[in-house]
């Protein structure tokens, strides 16, 4: 398997919010007064590319502490 790792220093996102970040347009903050832009597809997409691939994608996040997302995939499917 192929790991990618990216790492940020950001907001962070809440453990409850985990597996929902990953929904078509889910957002961690979906209020109307919402501080950061975005739709909500990026996750999503990255996700659903990754899967299509046989692999996976997850985050590890804590509120104000930064993000880190990675996904594997399999060699094979690597051209």
């Amino acid at each position: 398997m192929l790991e990618i790792s990216v790492s940020d220093n950001g907001i962070g996102i809440p453990k409850d919010k985990h597996d929902e970040i990953f929904e078509t347009f889910k957002q961690v903050d979906s209020s109307t007064s919402k501080q950061y832009g975005g739709t909500g597809l990026g996750l999503a997409l990255a996700r659903r590319y990754v899967e299509l691939h046989g692999g996976n994608i997850w985050v590890d996040s804590e509120k104000d502490r930064g993000s880190t997302f990675t996904f594997t995939i399999p060699f094979n499917s690597v051209s």
